[in-house]
Order: C-alpha cells, then structure tokens, then sequence
C-alpha cells in the first residue's frame, strides 16, 4: 500500500467534528449495550469496520434483529430491520441532543424503543445527550479521512492477530474511549483493577482488566494527546516492560499515559506504513509478554497466509 494511501488526519483540523462523532457513536453503541447480553471484557459494545463506515452488527429486538450503521460515503446513518423495515438519518452539522432524538424517534417509529443512560462514558466534564447543545459540528471529508485511516489500520492489526494462538479479541471500535483496539491474554488472572475513568463504573473496569493483556489501538487525537497516535500497553505492567527497546524509533514510552506511543504521521510518512505499524505491534507485545513471562511457545504462532492452514506440529 502507497504512503500516500494514508490520509492526513491534523488533529486541530478535525478536532471539533472528532468531538461530536465520539458523542454520537456513543448514543449508538449505548443502543446495542442495552440490547445486548453482556459479553467479557465489554466484547458485546464495540462497533466494527465496514466498506463504507461502522457498524452495530445485528441487535437482538423479540423475534427481530436491527442494525444501526454510520454511512460515512453518504453522510448518512441507517437502521436496517430483519423484517425489511428502514429509517435513515443525515449526519449533518446538528447538536448531540437532535441526533440523540431523532435516532431514538425513529427506533419508536420502527416499533424499536430503546431506553440508554444519557451520560456519556470516559469523557471529563460530560453532558447529557438530550442536554447537548454544545457539540454540532460535523464535516463529512473529515471524516471520511478518519475512517479511511481505520480501513487501512485495520488490516493491519488483523494481520497481526493471526500470530497469536491464546485469547485475543476481535479488531473493534470502542465508542467509550473513541478508539479501534485488539487485546491479547495470557490466560492468567490480574489483579483487581483499582483505576477510575470518568463516569464509568467501576465494575466495568474491573471486568474489562480481569486477565492480564497486552493491548494496542489508535486513537485518532484526544485521550489526553493532540495527535493521531497508535499505543501499545500492559495490563499488569511488569517490570522492564517501559524500558524496553521497541521499533521504530518514533514509539516512545509515555509514563503519564503509561503506554507505549507512536505517532500516526512517523507511519504515514515510512517508506512502508504497515510494516512500521506491525513491527510497532510485535515489539511492544514481546516487550510485554516477555516482562511477563508469559508462555510464548503456546502462545505465538507464525503469522497467517491467504488460503494457507495454519501448520500444526
């Protein structure tokens, strides 16, 4: 894939549609949360990457199903019905709290009401959505560029899966913390959790972090940094584990965040980005893996091939 295959993503630039898009997807990911049965480590919420945006994948509903998808070649976001049922609502400049009502309106139109907590999740100084008149910014080839970023992203974090026979969790968008992310497991226990993140219960966060990880994801700026960044952490974090040597030289270890961080533009501008990328992801789980001393020989695998088996000895 050429460089120029990976857009700009200035943060400054987009940082005010950023701001409302994380508060609408939370409105819809808060839909499938209500709907759907609890699964480990909060698995049942995230959105997933599609062709043309992200989507709910299908939500249980009595005999139906619905999904709800961002449409970001047509500024539009859909709700589709397994009984052939659709509403569709433009993604326009509009405050949190129309889109909040308007989506919810056409859940009751559908025959779908959902009732969801207001409050937004992992966001400092939050408003509720029926409440926010603040937030309406939204530019579509903004965004579009950000969800071209998450196509091209995604490839490559699920190559990187494929090399991992242990637990590890789907390529996912989480809505709370407005990042795509995958998480490896070494199958042990961790110790109780006793961080806090604004207006997320604490129990959440104690299920999310019951087994130790190594995690990695791509925020796309905000989270505490002004700058599209790739990061990379572990939960427990193990002594040696920030002292590591890691590639490429741009990732460095940030002990505020307490995660491993590389900026999207030293990818973007490599002379290959997703090589950059995946030695970024190998190097920061054996960083953590071996800190660890997880048991790598029942863990890893070589990577997968197109048609190819997996080769077992």
């Amino acid at each position: 894939m050429p460089t120029s295959a990976w857009p700009e993503l200035p943060y400054a630039a987009w940082k005010e549609t950023r701001t409302t898009l994380h508060l609408w997807t939370q409105v819809v990911g808060k839909i499938r949360l209500a709907r759907t049965p609890w699964l480990n480590h909060s698995w049942h919420v995230p959105l997933y990457l599609t062709t043309r945006g992200l989507t709910t994948s299908p939500i249980p509903y009595g005999d139906r199903s619905f999904s709800i998808d961002f449409d970001f070649i047509d500024d539009a976001l859909i709700i589709d019905v397994s009984d052939g049922a659709s509403s569709e609502i433009a993604l326009e400049p509009r405050t949190v709290a129309d889109f909040y009502s308007e989506i919810m309106g056409a859940l009751r139109d559908l025959g779908l009401p959902v009732r969801i907590q207001e409050m937004p999740n992992e966001i400092p100084d939050a408003i509720p959505f029926s409440q926010d008149l603040v937030h309406r910014a939204y530019d579509g080839e903004q965004t579009r560029r950000f969800w071209q970023a998450l196509i091209l992203v995604e490839r490559v974090f699920s190559r990187f899966r494929t090399s991992f026979l242990g637990k590890c969790s789907p390529v996912h968008f989480f809505w709370g913390s407005f990042d795509l992310a995958v998480t490896r497991f070494s199958g042990r226990r961790a110790p109780l959790h006793q961080g806090t993140v604004p207006y997320l219960p604490s129990a959440v966060l104690r299920e999310a972090y019951s087994h130790e990880v190594s995690s990695a994801g791509f925020w796309p700026g905000g989270g505490g940094i002004d700058y599209a960044a790739f990061y990379s952490y572990a939960y427990p974090e193990a002594d040696g584990f920030r002292s590591a040597t890691v590639k490429p030289k741009a990732a460095v270890y940030d002990a505020t965040l307490g995660e491993f961080l590389l900026p999207y533009d030293a990818v973007r501008g490599a002379k290959d980005p997703e090589r950059e990328l995946l030695a970024f992801l190998e190097t920061t789980y054996t960083a953590a893996a071996d800190a660890a001393g997880w048991d790598r020989s029942t863990l890893d695998c070589e990577q997968g091939k197109p048609g190819v088996p997996r080769r077992v000895r």
